[in-house]
């Protein structure tokens, strides 16, 4: 299973940029793609820009991704008052 994240192009330096998910900023390949521009999101796996996004698309996988962030916090905490494991 291959799992990438959507990422925005903060800077570009040469066949590298640095790039922000959540302002946490990582440094990624370009290797694979053509034509990246400073504010555009890619799919970031393993340290590579798989693949360019649509701003709309990142965006709403952002969202998604946040959305179940924020639902494993409430497990988490319906565990610590349970004291048992939800899965």
């Amino acid at each position: 299973m291959c799992l990438s994240i959507p990422a925005k192009v903060e800077r570009i330096d040469g066949e590298m940029a640095v790039v922000s998910v959540g302002g946490t900023q990582y440094n990624a390949s370009l290797q694979m793609l053509d034509d990246v521009s400073i504010g555009d999101y890619i799919l970031l796996h393993t340290g590579f820009a798989i693949q360019k996004l649509d701003k709309e698309e990142a965006l709403e996988s952002l969202k998604i991704f946040g959305e179940f962030d924020e639902l494993n916090k409430q497990l988490d905490e319906e565990e610590k008052k349970t004291g048992e494991r939800i899965v």
